[in-house]
């Protein structure tokens, strides 16, 4: 690929991060309802809903030459969508956004460390370079403004805190994986990323289901509850939902899965992990105040991805 059309991966997943921007500011505000399991059983039942009859009128058939390419993609949704989602939701909602954020920074390096050893994957020199000042501006900006501490005086608190990041770092670890198996199947096979992302949601939905079951997850109790402190009515909040499926799981997803294909995992998880940046313009629309650290970690960030996207 020579040109415009060699950064389509890289694109992809910058308009993949922005998009999940926007769902992370909505599920935060969601999760003070739902809980983590039940939310991410909803938000991938709704994106498979609107993906199956895209892929109906679109007429894209499932190109299958190698069979165990479906498995690998399978598997990608069980590790990176129904166990990592689920696990950053609950990281999200026990820890708080920014420290959440913090954690999903280790998405690239292992993301970048599994292909290398399972793919023979290599980032060259400056590659790695934007990787880590894309990963440290990141999580320079996640870093402001955390002087607030959870009590760890008392020994609740301190599992509170510990079962947070263990989640955390659950979550990172599975989406990385997740992302490698997805990368292998994509690139030695002509599945479409449409494709890969309606079986990726499959297995994703599948360990959702078996894990409600086996948790005896009540479903749909939320829908009782009087508005809380957000004020929100049940059809705003069955909007908002909609939405932020429909952009954050549907698009975002799709778009991932179209770095994947066109540009190495460790690159493509990178990019995609600039969301925190994207989520700044909304943070200071609703009146939070951006300082010089905030901004200095986008302008480093953005010099990782310059450094990543003139490599290609």
């Amino acid at each position: 690929m020579d040109g415009a059309p060699a950064l389509r991966g890289e694109l992809a997943a910058l308009a993949a991060a922005f998009l999940w921007a926007v769902g992370s500011v909505i599920w935060s505000l969601v999760g003070r309802r739902i809980v983590p399991l039940e939310l991410n059983l909803i938000k991938i039942a709704i994106a498979m809903v609107l993906l199956v009859p895209t892929l109906w009128l679109g007429g894209v058939g499932l190109a299958v030459d190698r069979p165990e390419a479906v498995v690998l993609l399978l598997a990608s949704g069980v590790v990176g969508i129904g166990l990592a989602d689920t696990f950053f939701l609950e990281a999200l909602k026990q820890l708080g956004a920014r420290r959440a954020l913090m954690l999903r920074t280790l998405d690239p390096p292992f993301a970048a460390l599994l292909a290398l050893f399972f793919l023979g994957e290599a980032l060259g020199f400056w590659a790695w370079g934007g990787v880590v000042l894309t990963v440290l501006g990141v999580a320079w900006v996640i870093g402001e403004r955390t002087a607030t501490r959870l009590p760890v005086t008392e020994p609740s608190a301190v599992v509170f805190r510990r079962w947070g990041v263990i989640c955390g770092v659950l979550g990172a670890l599975g989406q990385a994986a997740g992302a490698v198996l997805a990368r292998q199947a994509l690139v030695e096979t002509e599945i479409t990323p449409a494709w890969s992302t309606l079986l990726r949601l499959g297995g994703g939905l599948a360990v959702v289901l078996v894990w409600v079951g086996l948790k005896r997850q009540p479903l749909g109790r939320w829908l009782e509850q009087p508005p809380v402190e957000d004020g929100w009515s049940l059809g705003q909040l069955l909007g908002a939902i909609s939405f932020a499926a429909f952009t954050a799981t549907f698009l975002g997803i799709w778009l991932q899965q179209t770095a994947l294909k066109f540009t190495a995992a460790g690159i493509a998880q990178t990019l995609c992990a600039t969301s925190p940046l994207f989520v700044l313009p909304f943070a200071a629309w609703m009146g939070e105040k951006i300082g010089y650290r905030a901004i200095l970690g986008v302008l480093v960030s953005l010099g990782g991805v310059a450094l990543l996207i003139g490599q290609r």
